[in-house]
């Protein structure tokens, strides 16, 4: 199939393609895997990131032509894309909290229900201007550097057990402008943070997909996006949350806050769980979706 796409672009562009004619080929092709709305949102996001021309741009330009080296990107692009790479991989940027992020195979793509996440630990902002924030778990660093930059008076570290997603997060914070200390550590082993000060505020996005769940996820999503940040054994699906919340007990200051992003089939017992270590309040949300998304717990 996709040989036969390359040769059908071949034969459709041989002569330079305009801005309009890019648009609409890329959204042709697409279209095998996405439904039109799709299909049409990855075409716009690809001719912008190809010609550097927004969409109202584009308008004015549409009968700009490609340049050559353009019109290989895009159809390198268009192979990836058929070969199921989501999008944010074969631009390498996604967007997170009104901030452009790198990002490779090493991190998971943010996902709009994070955002949620964040905007919930923001909310302490009045209550403790100047707090401790640590994110476990932290991939391309889209929740601490997002923290950071909206609670500059924010002392904020990020843990990641994968040294190839810390030097992603370290390389969005430099390009961010944002001053958040990241750590290479494994929070499974033992006295994982012993040597890191205590926090007012601990929140994780932590893998809780089980192994199970792997035969309804989509090919994209199995194929390209790390396992490592994703799965859990299907014997232990609340590892992560137990052994971060454990670890709140250790280093979260009285009445400190945990937050987490949870698994929407886990969310009353990953509350039961972390009451039965001593944290009060506990508070599920749900997301955008109206899923079981959040659970935030007073020490």
């Amino acid at each position: 199939m996709f040989m036969f796409a390359k040769i059908l672009f071949h034969q459709e562009f041989s002569v330079t393609m305009t801005v309009q004619e890019a648009f609409s080929h890329s959204m042709h092709q697409v279209q095998s895997l996405y439904d039109s709305r799709e299909a049409a949102a990855i075409a716009n996001l690809l001719i912008e990131h190809i010609t550097g021309l927004s969409r109202i741009d584009r308008v004015i330009y549409n009968n700009k032509p490609l340049e050559a080296d353009q019109q290989a990107r895009l159809e390198s692009c268009i192979q990836q894309l058929l070969a199921h790479r989501p999008l944010q991989y074969v631009i390498e940027e996604s967007w997170f909290y009104g901030m452009q992020f790198y990002v490779n195979e090493h991190v998971l793509i943010p996902r709009p229900e994070t955002e949620e996440l964040v905007q919930w630990v923001l909310e302490e902002q009045p209550v403790t201007p100047h707090a401790t924030i640590i994110d476990i778990g932290t991939g391309s660093g889209c929740i601490p550097i997002s923290i950071q930059k909206n609670w500059p008076a924010a002392k904020v570290y990020a843990i990641d057990v994968s040294e190839d997603a810390l030097a992603v997060a370290q390389r969005n914070a430099d390009k961010l402008q944002a001053s958040v200390q990241f750590i290479g550590q494994d929070i499974l082993q033992p006295g994982a943070m012993d040597q890191l000060p205590q926090f007012d505020i601990i929140v994780s996005n932590p893998p809780y997909i089980k192994e199970q769940e792997s035969a309804d996820m989509q090919a994209h999503v199995l194929q390209y996006e790390p396992a490592l940040a994703l799965f859990v054994p299907d014997t232990d699906p609340l590892l992560f949350y137990r052994t971060i919340a454990e670890l709140g007990k250790e280093k979260l200051q009285p009445n400190g806050k945990l937050f987490f992003e949870i698994n929407e089939a886990h969310g009353e017992d990953t509350m039961q769980l972390m009451r039965s270590l001593g944290y009060k309040n506990v508070i599920l949300r749900q997301d955008i979706f109206g899923k079981d998304r959040m659970v935030c717990g007073m020490l």
